[in-house]
């Protein structure tokens, strides 16, 4: 019966000792973290600093961009070593899930001078200090005070008889103040100071986890390249990029087009409406003499002036369809394919009302240079355009069944017409083997 007992207070007490003994050993580990936090701070920021210096310097020698790399990489030391206290600090906190990764997640590759990681490590090491100088303060303070109270009975020689009042004092000598505690007995001093150890060991770990708290959140913050501020610098230049790639995207295919209408009007046009000129000449020159000269003129420069007319009307299509315009896209793709040389088939699904203008022009230009490329190169015998819009995208392609063989490269048409979809925030994509089939498609973002 004796042993069943013991059996069960043994049981009790192994699980609330292991946990007493990983409470202790969890606030001395933060204990050791906080207290050595002032001399890595102030020396990962003379390390920083320096290094940041000699980047700077070596950057403005011939060839010193090896020399500036290594020098950025080394900044960054401070920072890893930082992420690594706060780890294993952290780690004792594993039953609480806030543990951190030993190795700091970031970018791979060599540092550079741009990089946000890198100076938002610099503004780490700057607001720390004033941080670890606190929370080591305070750590250091309670440690002591504690030990000292806890102490105080194997410190102090017991006298019989009464003793002075015991005084805390504040201040300095010349000006203080002077609190009067009593305790004119050893018995009181001794029961004062016994409460006063149990009261500080006790809220010593609640003090250590605040400051922990306080000191870590601002380096996992500011060190991990996860953290909300990067990400919020990431995605702004992120868009700067892509902002800036849709309007060099933009300024290239609408060059490109004005080149392209040039040379098609210098080729066409012009040179119909020379020729109706040179007739007109002609049959002006030989009113008067030969009437079947001058008939026979006039009809050759109607048919010019026919000619001419298809031609611009031809451009016209090219710059700003109007029934793009009139009708909306699925009655201009309609259209495009009915022109087709190949035969083309629709195969076109319902839209939300009409579309961005920007949007729709994007992608019937996209129908129609890929019409075109299938009626002068692929040697296909049939082709279906298809249309899809849904969840905010819409999506034409033009799929036949021809060689293959398409591509994206610098010199083919499709470079052109790539531009012009990312002009509009799209993306174009061509997938043509060889021996066929050849799909292209775009995606393009609308409302």
């Amino acid at each position: 019966m004796a042993q069943s007992s013991l059996s069960v207070v043994a049981g009790r007490w192994r699980p609330g000792g292991r946990s007493t003994a990983r409470f202790g050993r969890r606030t001395l580990v933060e204990s050791l973290y906080l207290l050595t936090a002032p001399v890595s701070a102030v020396a990962g920021l003379l390390l920083m600093t320096g290094a940041l210096c000699a980047g700077a310097a070596a950057s403005l020698l011939p060839r010193g961009a090896r020399l500036a790399a290594h020098a950025l990489a080394t900044a960054r030391w401070p920072g890893d070593l930082e992420w690594w206290r706060i780890g294993a600090a952290r780690s004792q906190a594993a039953r609480t899930g806030t543990t951190t990764a030993a190795r700091r997640p970031g970018p791979k590759g060599t540092p550079e001078a741009a990089d946000p990681g890198l100076w938002l490590d610099l503004a780490h090491a700057v607001l720390v200090l004033p941080v670890v100088l606190v929370t080591s303060a305070v750590t250091a303070l309670w440690w002591f005070a504690g030990v000292a109270t806890a102490t105080y009975p194997l410190r102090s020689q017991v006298t019989p008889g009464s003793l002075r009042p015991m005084t805390l004092y504040a201040g300095s000598e010349r000006s203080h103040v002077a609190l009067s505690l009593g305790l004119t007995s050893p018995g009181g001093r001794l029961a004062f100071a016994l409460t006063l150890a149990v009261l500080l060991l006790s809220t010593l770990p609640l003090v250590t986890r605040m400051c922990v708290a306080a000191q870590a959140g601002l380096g996992q913050a500011l060190l991990s390249d996860m953290s909300a501020l990067h990400r919020r610098i990431s995605g702004l230049e992120r868009e700067r990029d892509t902002a800036r790639a849709q309007a060099v995207a933009a300024v290239t295919a609408e060059a490109a087009a004005l080149r392209r209408l040039e040379r098609d009007i210098h080729d066409g046009p012009q040179q119909q409406l020379v020729r109706l000129a040179m007739e007109l000449g002609r049959a002006q020159h030989h009113f008067d003499r030969d009437p079947e000269l001058v008939r026979a003129a006039l009809a050759d420069a109607v048919v010019q002036t026919q000619e001419a007319l298809d031609e611009l009307r031809a451009l016209s299509r090219g710059i700003a369809p109007p029934i793009l315009a009139d009708r909306g896209l699925r009655e201009a793709l309609s259209a495009l394919a009915a022109r087709c040389v190949v035969p083309a088939a629709l195969d076109a699904g319902p839209t939300d009302g009409r579309l961005d203008p920007a949007v729709e022009t994007a992608a019937y230009f996209v129908v129609a240079e890929a019409l075109t490329n299938v009626a002068k190169h692929s040697c296909a015998g049939s082709c279906t355009v298809g249309m899809r819009h849904a969840e905010g995208t819409l999506r034409v392609w033009v799929t036949d069944d021809g060689v293959g063989g398409a591509a994206l490269a610098k010199g083919h048409g499709l470079r052109g017409l790539a531009d012009r979809v990312q002009a509009v925030g799209g993306q174009l994509r061509v997938d043509s083997p060889e021996d066929g089939p050849t799909t292209v498609s775009a995606a393009l973002p609308c409302r």
